[in-house]
Formats: C-alpha cells, structure tokens, sequence
C-alpha cells in the first residue's frame, strides 16, 4: 500500500517536475544568465575559479565534442566567462559542498561524548534521527537491511539539508538543480544493483529481471530493464521539480509581497524539504528489498523459529 501510495504521488511530481526542468531550461539555469547569484559563490570563483577555469579548458571542449557541442568556455578567458554568465565552479556546487560542511560540523557537534547511562540532550537528538532510519529499514528491507544504513542515512541527511538550504538567506538548494538530483538518482540506482548483484549473484541477479515465468522471459527482461532504469529519472525529477517549484513559487510571492507572507511560507518549504526526503528513502529501500527479499524470508524463518524455542 505504502508503494502504491508512493507511486501515486511520483507519477504527479514527476509531471510537475517535467514543467519545471523545461522553466529551468527557459530561465538558463538557477544562478546564471541574469539570474541572483549568491554572495558565496561568487568569492569562491574569484578565489579558485581561474585554475579551475584553466582545468577545464583542457578537456570540456573535448568531452562538448563528443556531443556536437561547443563548451560555453571555449575560446575565452576566464574574465570573459564569467562576464558571460558562467562560472567554473556553479552554484550547485559550491552550495553542496556547504552542505557537506554542515553536516560534517553539525554531526560533530551533536555526537559530543556519547553515553548509555546519562545521554544528553544533543545524543538523544541524534538518536531520533538514527531509531527513525533504523526502523524503516527493519519495516522496508528487513533485519539484514541494517547493514544498509550508512548509505541511507548518508541519502536522508545530505539530501534534507540540501533541500533546507534554500531556506537561508542568500542560499540557493542544491537540489534545486536537476544535476545534483540526478546524480542522487543515478547514486541510488547503481548502489541497489551493486548490492543485488553482491547478495545474488550475477545471474541471481538477472533473474530478477526475467520473472518467475521462463517462457515469457525474452517478454519480461526489457519490459524490467526499462522500468528499473526509469527509477533514476523518477527519482531525480520528482526530488528536483518539488524542491525547484517550491523555490520559484517562493521567490514570485517574496517580490509580490516581500515581508509578511513569506515567513508564513517557510513552514510548509519545511514540510515539503522533510517530505521530499522521506520519499528518496523509502523508495531507496524498497528497491533495496526488491533485490534482498531472500534474506527477508531467511532471516523470518530464524525469527519465527527462535519465538518458538
């Protein structure tokens, strides 16, 4: 029920999003070609952007070929790219890897000196966030799924803080931008199949793919091929369209009404950057199950039997 519920929601953000990628495509991309450009980003290309610029010139004209493409840099010099609108080091870039930061610094933070018999306040927080993972993956996976939880918790964490980003001011969210939600897509794609091929087999693994049914197998293994793969577009567009929609619908009734609505908006961008969230979670770990339901059934059968003794 809850996939179904699951799929029934992303079929509609996933057209939504649609909208909004060819809105973004429209508008040249959050942060460029007239676009508000965050104070932070533009120091760090004027810090680094130069070498960086220098690096890519030696192989992004190369790789835009490839393609029939010329690469917006390509016969320029580094004040005239950045005069053009582009930076060597983008938006999304620079504001992910403040995200990182922050996740770095604030898990030091709230981990403090862990103890079992008198936790303080910021373990117990930390605690939540860990029992709230650890209990889906249980729900969703299994008990063999825990042994998936840093991947997962590494996808809860960068994910939402990426989507609370855009809430600062002067911030942009880095999963406002389809490349970084395709690259969580694409993440989380590989990581399922890695980890299917690993518990399974090569061939266990393809056989999940052809179905129960040998004589309707050259039917089935396209047919599934086609579906798994679209999951890396389900998941980046419906991550991006909210998060990007949820940016621009903010940004319109900011300038129509710049300072009292605003700050009765900032509860519901919350709800959607935790929804959002969840939702690239819990069809993380779906997926995970899918190509791991042997171990569900093993690790049932040892459950049942132990209750029984």
């Amino acid at each position: 029920m809850l996939l179904s519920l699951l799929q029934e929601h992303g079929s509609q953000a996933v057209e939504h999003a649609a909208g909004a990628a060819e809105r973004a495509a429209e508008a040249g991309g959050a942060g460029q070609h007239g676009e508000h450009i965050p104070w932070i980003v533009e120091q760090v290309n004027h810090l680094i952007g130069e070498p960086v610029f220098s690096l890519q010139k030696q192989f992004m004209p190369q790789i835009y070929h490839l393609f029939g493409a010329k690469w917006p840099g390509e016969g320029l010099s580094f004040e005239q790219y950045l005069a053009a609108g582009e930076f060597p080091i983008p938006t999304q870039v620079v504001m992910f890897l403040i995200v990182v930061l922050i996740t770095v610094v604030l898990f030091w933070f709230l981990r403090g000196k862990l103890s079992v018999e008198s936790p303080t306040t910021r373990q117990q927080t930390f605690e939540v966030g860990v029992e709230a993972i650890r209990s889906l993956l249980l729900d969703l996976v299994g008990p063999h799924g825990l042994k998936y939880f840093p991947v997962v918790a590494t996808f809860a964490t960068l994910i939402l803080f990426s989507n609370l980003l855009g809430l600062m001011p002067d911030m942009v969210a880095p999963t406002a931008n389809l490349n970084v939600t395709l690259a969580f897509g694409l993440t989380s794609f590989l990581y399922y199949n890695y980890i299917g091929i690993r518990e399974n087999g090569l061939w266990g693994h393809i056989k999940h793919f052809v179905g129960p049914v040998p004589a309707i197998a050259f039917l089935m293994l396209p047919v599934e091929l086609i579906s798994h793969s679209a999951r890396i577009l389900s998941l980046s567009l419906r991550l991006f369209g909210n998060i990007f929609g949820d940016e621009q619908a903010s940004k319109v009734i900011s300038e129509l009404v710049p300072w009292v609505v605003p700050v009765f908006l900032m509860p519901l961008a919350l709800l959607v950057a935790v929804i959002q969230t969840f939702i690239f979670i819990v069809l993380s770990m779906i997926y995970l199950g899918e190509v791991t339901h042997h171990s569900v059934s093993e690790h049932g059968g040892h459950g049942a039997a132990a209750e029984a003794h």
